[in-house]
């Protein structure tokens, strides 16, 4: 530890009782290991939409100003009233930022599985990686492999750990198929190549022709636009090839959820043999996993009687689904690293660049296939 410095940078979100977002830097003292923990020196954490909803929250980032000095920027926004209630319970909270990251261990703990990671580069899960350095407990690393980069090992969990869980959750619940909205994302491709490589047959939607080729490149075989004025029949004729009656939907609000549902009940229904008033009695679901539209989600009458629409989120899926297929799916992760799993980032920022107010309105714009990496000492 006498290598170390007593302080390290860390980006904060804090929430005032008057109603004011504020984003700034911090010093925080570099804590002492305990025997189990290790501090890594973060060289890499990616900027998920799930970290923008602790980020940001309910600030409104059209009313965003910057202020403070170049390497150390403070953001602040308007919180509505609405979300201030809603955001209630971490109202007068500084808090860190950074589901996940990768880097150096750097000091370690006496004990045997502290000490082996001493030197080693790591990846793990468990907040607050926005920072110059992170002390977790070595149940929440895992050792990248021999000549893995820090940049390769920084989205090890979120991305691929939820791809993987769609398809573990589809055979749980007795399907055969899935639909992914929003399909050419990071994640999206990610679960393109897990469905290829386990023969799963999967429908992507994408709402622009460039997202298309990208899957097309990948080996996609079924690719829905949303845009297209044939988008239901499109959608109806993929699903009536595929079978798929499970969904996983990122955009949430708006009609693409009560849409999916809609093409589902009509391709179960164009393969009955007899009519019935109260439609297929097919069950058809659809999980709503993200919130790139944030209007309210649309479900309007077609849907049939058998449907169900609900949240999904990875924590509660790990939980529940026990030690041996966790451990399944992050060897599977570890061993398609640079395969399945790679993460591509349109652009690398520090810290103080990440507080940069374009930057910021930049990626929380959260468009699709476009992700960006903080390098926070670089």
């Amino acid at each position: 530890m006498s290598t170390l410095p007593e302080k390290g940078l860390q980006l904060r979100s804090l929430i005032k009782p008057e109603g004011e977002l504020e984003l700034s830097l911090v010093e925080v003292d570099l804590p002492t290991p305990g025997p189990g923990d290790v501090i890594i020196k973060v060289e890499a954490t990616p900027i998920n939409p799930s970290d923008l909803g602790l980020l940001i929250g309910a600030g409104d980032i059209r009313t965003a100003v910057q202020s403070g000095t170049a390497d150390r920027p403070v953001i602040t926004a308007k919180v509505p009233e609405a979300g201030l209630r809603a955001m209630k319970a971490r109202i007068g909270q500084s808090l860190g930022v950074g589901n996940e990251g990768a880097g150096t261990v750097v000091a370690a703990g006496e004990s045997e599985a502290a000490q082996a990671l001493l030197g080693k580069r790591v990846t793990g899960l468990g907040g607050e990686f926005y920072s110059e350095y992170r002390m977790l407990n070595v149940g929440q690393v895992m050792e990248l492999p021999e000549g893995a980069t820090a940049e390769q090992g920084a989205s090890c969990y979120v991305n691929p750990l939820t791809a993987l869980s769609f398809v573990e959750t589809m055979r749980e619940m007795g399907h055969e198929s899935l639909v992914h909205t929003a399909a050419a994302s990071n994640l999206g491709q990610m679960l393109n190549k897990i469905c290829i490589k386990d023969g799963v047959p999967l429908v992507n939607i994408v709402r622009k022709e460039e997202q298309a080729e990208i899957l097309r490149d990948i080996g996609a075989k079924h690719i829905v636009n949303s845009t297209s004025p044939t988008f239901m029949e499109d959608l109806i004729a993929a699903l009536m090839e595929t079978g798929a009656t499970l969904g996983f939907d990122a955009i949430g609000g708006g009609p693409l959820a009560g849409q999916l549902l809609i093409a589902m009940e009509a391709a179960a229904s164009r393969k009955m043999k007899e009519y019935s008033r109260y439609g297929s009695g097919q069950q058809t679901q659809v999980f709503i996993y993200g919130r790139l539209d944030m209007s309210p989600t649309q479900v309007p009458p077609g849907v049939g009687f058998a449907w169900n629409l609900s949240g999904y989120l990875l924590t509660p899926f790990l939980q529940k689904a026990g030690k041996e297929v966790r451990a399944r799916m992050y060897k599977r992760v570890m061993d398609e690293l640079t395969t399945t799993f790679t993460s591509h980032y349109t652009k690398r920022i520090s810290l103080a660049e990440a507080l940069n107010l374009e930057t910021l309105k930049a990626y929380d714009a959260k468009a699709t296939g476009e992700k960006y990496l903080i390098t926070p000492n670089a």
